[in-house]
Parts: structure tokens; C-alpha cells; sequence
């Protein structure tokens, strides 16, 4: 149902740098870059698989209020594998893999803040 998302982040260079890294467990790789003078305002990055862009960051600069961003993992261990990159980068913890038995029996989650704050989250819905 949705194509892509995106928000903006305070330091462009930095949240590239750890979503590249944090990102690539999951199958994420950076696909894309428009510049300042393309998007009429500021950089963007379209980071996804399979060769489109669905999770973009800008330059714009830092938002009011952080935002919430869960990103399918194909299975709890490419779950854990996305919170260590994503600590490695300089992600903080903000829930470490485990399962979250409020959301349903087999919601297996990670949570990490990134540089400005955003709430990043890996998750896997099936079984172990």
C-alpha cells in the first residue's frame, strides 16, 4: 500500500553513513541520490532492495518530533543482525530483539534510535 517514505534528518552525511550501515542486514542498500539543485531544496538518499528506493532521508534538517520506522526482516536472526549494525553505526538502544508478546505471539522486534532520534525498527512475524 505505501511506495515510499521519508523525513528529514539534522547532519545529511552522518544519517546516510548509518543507514547505509544499519540498513544493509536487511537487504538495504543505498539506490539513489538527488542533489539540492534537483529537488529544489535539499540532498535526499532513497535507500531500499531490488533497485527501488522506498526509504528516503533528506537534508531538509531536523524535525520537531521523531518518527517511527519498522522495516520487515525476513527472519529473528537478520533481526538481531540489524541491531548490531545499527548500534555499530552509532545507533542507540532503544529495545534490543526479543519478542513482543503485546502486538501478537510472534512479533520479534528490534528498536534503535538513530543520530536525530528517529525510532528504527526491525521486525519479523513469523515464527521461530
Amino acid at each position: 500500500m505505501i511506495d515510499h517514505m521519508g523525513f528529514s534528518v539534522s547532519d545529511y552525511e552522518r544519517a546516510k553513513a548509518f543507514y547505509a550501515k544499519a540498513l544493509a542486514p536487511l537487504g538495504y542498500s543505498l539506490i539513489m541520490e538527488v542533489t539540492a539543485e534537483q529537488t529544489g531544496h535539499a540532498a535526499a538518499a532513497g535507500f531500499g532492495a531490488d533497485g527501488k528506493p522506498d526509504f528516503w532521508i533528506g537534508g531538509e534538517g531536523a524535525m520537531n518530533k521523531p518518527v517511527h520506522v519498522a522495516i520487515h526482516a525476513k527472519d529473528r536472526a537478520t533481526v538481531g543482525a540489524f541491531y548490531k549494525a545499527a548500534i555499530a553505526a552509532g545507533g542507540r538502544d532503544n529495545g534490543p530483539p526479543g519478542i513482543r508478546p503485546h502486538y501478537h505471539a510472534n512479533y520479534y522486534g528490534a528498536f534503535v534510535l538513530d543520530p536525530d532520534g528517529h525510532n528504527i525498527e526491525a521486525v519479523c512475524h513469523a515464527p521461530e
